[in-house]
């Protein structure tokens, strides 16, 4: 015991650092489930010699676009000799109602303890962000955690939240409430499965984008700042550019930045959402959560500036990134007082002090512990303004 722990062995406290290896794999693909499964095949290692058993989940507006892909997806995994598909790939409603309803979480553990999965067995999600969730949720929490890989079929997922170690339903009207950390086995990131959205979720996804070039990326901010038509034109070039480098940055932060697990009170990747995730709220989700990130980054750069210097060209040039790619910077319930609750509810979700992410100027970015009510209501008043202009195109007298 003393070689292992010192000398001190009547000692009553130990306090002993360690880290637990992982790996995150990203992989980018044109078809997937077409040209490119052998991508897929690839990432599902077989263990001893036995085939890899997989159950599948997709996301129902998947199907309703191109009722072909299941059964395609289907018959080059029963093709595949180091797989064995349990059972037929199964639908899910896609968005918010996915993660509202408990008995969906309830049917993805039958049928994970039915076909007898273990933490050796896969389970891929093929779908929206909530899709992704609302699975990843079920996966890690059967047998303390069943290899998950994710196929995000929004730019909203590909650009963030596919990468993320966050898995999540909610809970008690409250976004994301009930939830755990586990990293994916792997996630892949595809163009062809992006093709089905429509014009609005397709933009939906390059708030996300503008929100980490805010923190990290000068470069990449200019980007989309000068290319944000042609990405909600849907030009491939540009497109493939804002998608990589979004999810890129998302990936080196969570990988490199100290505190996947969120054990610190800074959630820096949540820039502009504590009014985000409260505006999706009070909207019964009417309101896109892109298009809510969009208008809680307007806000907040807004905020920064009123507070801590943040340039002006700076909020000018994120209200016009968002205008655009054709993303909402303001809604009227703004306007309602019940919109700062959602700064208690951020709080509570991390605990301990609130803690707010703002930029000083592109690349840096400072946490701050209280939120200026008349400040933030100027904010508020300014974005406002920017959303009366003419798509960017006035800039107003602020």
């Amino acid at each position: 015991m003393s070689e292992v722990f010192g000398s001190s062995s009547d000692s009553s406290e130990f306090d002993i650092e360690f880290a637990v290896p992982m790996t995150h794999r990203l992989r980018f693909t044109h078809d997937c489930l077409g040209a490119d499964i052998d991508v897929l095949h690839q990432l599902l290692h077989s263990d001893h010699g036995q085939p890899a058993r997989v159950q599948v989940w997709m996301d129902d507006g998947l199907d309703a676009w191109d009722p072909r892909l299941r059964p395609r997806l289907q018959s080059k995994l029963l093709a595949a000799d180091n797989v064995e598909l349990v059972r037929p790939a199964e639908l899910l409603p896609g968005g918010e109602a996915v993660k509202n309803d408990s008995a969906i979480i309830d049917e993805l553990l039958h049928a994970i303890n039915d076909d007898n999965l273990d933490r050796r067995s896969y389970v891929l999600a093929i779908g929206g962000g909530a899709v992704l969730d609302a699975v990843g949720y079920a996966a890690a929490i059967a047998h303390r955690g069943i290899r998950l890989i994710r196929l995000p079929t929004t730019t909203l997922a590909q650009a963030d939240s596919g990468v993320g170690v966050k898995n999540a339903v909610n809970w008690f009207g409250k976004k994301n409430w009930k939830g755990v950390f586990a990293t994916p086995w792997a996630v892949v990131n595809d163009e062809q499965l992006l093709t089905g959205l429509s014009d609005r979720d397709f933009r939906c996804g390059f708030s996300e984008a503008v929100k980490v070039a805010l923190l990290k990326d000068p470069a990449f901010f200019r980007y989309l700042h000068e290319h944000g038509g042609d990405i909600a034109s849907r030009k491939s070039s540009a497109v493939r550019h804002a998608l990589r480098n979004s999810v890129l940055l998302h990936l080196h932060h969570i990988t490199r930045g100290g505190d996947p697990f969120e054990l610190q009170q800074a959630r820096p990747l949540d820039f502009g959402h504590w009014s985000a995730h409260k505006l999706e709220a009070i909207t019964n989700y009417e309101v896109r959560h892109g298009e809510a990130v969009g208008i809680g980054i307007a806000v907040d750069v807004c905020y920064s500036h009123l507070t801590l210097g943040l340039p002006l060209k700076i909020v000018s040039q994120t209200c016009e990134a968002l205008q655009k790619l054709r993303l909402p910077i303001w809604h009227d319930t703004l306007c309602d007082e019940v919109i700062f609750d959602g700064l208690e509810e951020f709080r509570q979700h991390l605990g301990g002090e609130l803690t707010i992410t703002l930029i000083r100027d592109v690349g840096q970015p400072v946490d701050v512990h209280a939120i200026d009510r008349a400040a933030m209501q100027e904010a508020m008043r300014m974005v406002a303004q920017w959303e009366s202009c003419d798509q960017g195109t006035t800039t107003p007298a602020l």
